[in-house]
């Protein structure tokens, strides 16, 4: 047997206020304050975590809308990092170019956000920004405080379209171990990429979980703002649920949860999504022949297992629930069933630190 080592992961979940940045980043201090450098590999905070998630326009968000390495998020995430001595990695919604050079009202100060107006009761200037006004995205920085990557969510929900442009698709990071080849993504990600359809439980699309196989990915963090579905009844059909077969069905969930628990339908869905890393069989990805494989796929040195951490938020804002449940997995492929490491309850406030081993 192969020698393994162990990852460990540091995920915050809480509650933000939306349009409270400087408020937010406060309450991620203080539930940091007792990590320790080194205590862990990677520290994970959800989507969009400092400004709030639920924006319904581009001129509500405009004011929160933050430049790369000088935001409040990539200060807070460097010396963070810093700090601690190790990886961190959250979602912000990150300033287009052509943005920040149009007549759009200038963006907040930098006083506490206490003292700001939350966008439900913003009021725009004479001039708008234009509608497409930046990305949704996630940043990763190194131990030594180090931008190493911006990635860019690719598919946009609802939310977003009011406001975010698309990114360039998914890319994968060869990190020193513990962490080995990691995929960041973020939320909607996991689901079918429109104007595809669902097709069925064996042929998805399954996008993520596809390129994650194609790539070697050894780690998958999903940074999400995941909330209920509006009718619980309906969990995302317009992407496609999966049926509740066997196999296909990863979890048991009870309906009765006071919050202590997590989702089991939200950590059922986040499965089902990564189905190809875990089905008992599952055919060749499209557009995979001999020509186009991996080098893993090539030398038969493809990873078999996937540690999957999915950081999510909890709260209210607007209609909007949001179901925490952090949870980290662990996807054998072939094992016919994923397997639920950790999880936090769906309003469950702190930091859970995670352990798990991996072959280096």
């Amino acid at each position: 047997m192969a020698a393994t080592t162990t990852l460990r992961v540091g995920v915050v979940q809480f509650a933000p206020k939306i349009g409270r940045v400087h408020a937010n980043i406060a309450k991620a201090h203080e539930l940091c304050k007792g990590l320790t450098p080194r205590c862990v590999d990677l520290l994970c905070f959800p989507e969009m975590i400092f400004s709030g998630y639920m924006f319904p326009n581009a001129a509500s968000i405009y004011p929160y809308l933050e430049h790369p390495r000088t935001g409040p998020t990539c200060t807070f995430c460097a010396e963070l990092a810093r700090r601690l001595e190790c990886y961190v990695t959250a979602g912000f919604p990150e300033r287009l170019e052509h943005a920040s050079n149009s007549a759009a009202p200038p963006p907040p100060s930098t006083s506490p956000a206490t003292t700001a107006t939350p966008p439900h009761n913003h009021t725009a200037g004479a001039h708008l920004p234009p509608t497409i006004v930046g990305f949704n995205t996630a940043v990763l920085y190194s131990p030594t405080g180090e931008l190493l990557t911006l990635y860019r969510k690719s598919n946009l929900y609802e939310t977003d379209l009011s406001w975010a442009a698309p990114g360039s698709g998914f890319t994968v990071l060869d990190l020193p171990p513990p962490l080995g080849k990691t995929t960041i993504a973020i939320c909607n990600d996991l689901n079918v990429h429109k104007p595809a359809v669902w097709e069925s439980l064996e042929d998805g699309p399954y996008e993520l979980a596809r390129h994650c196989m194609r790539e070697g990915t050894k780690l998958l963090v999903l940074l999400n703002a995941w909330s209920k579905a509006r009718d619980e009844a309906d969990e995302d059909k317009d992407d496609g649920e999966a049926e509740s077969t066997e196999e296909g069905k990863a979890y048991n969930f009870d309906d009765d949860n006071d919050g202590l628990e997590p989702n089991w339908k939200t950590l059922n869905w986040w499965a089902q999504r990564l189905r190809p890393t875990w089905a008992h069989h599952y055919p060749t990805t499209e557009n995979e022949n001999e020509d186009q494989q991996t080098e893993h796929q090539i030398n038969g040195s493809e990873p078999r297992d996937l540690v999957v951490v999915a950081c999510n938020r909890f709260g209210d804002e607007g209609e909007r629930t949001f179901v925490g449940s952090s949870a980290m997995l662990m996807m054998c492929r072939g094992s016919g069933r994923p397997r639920l490491l950790h999880a936090m309850g769906e309003r469950e406030e702190g930091i859970g630190i995670w352990t798990v081993p991996v072959r280096p």
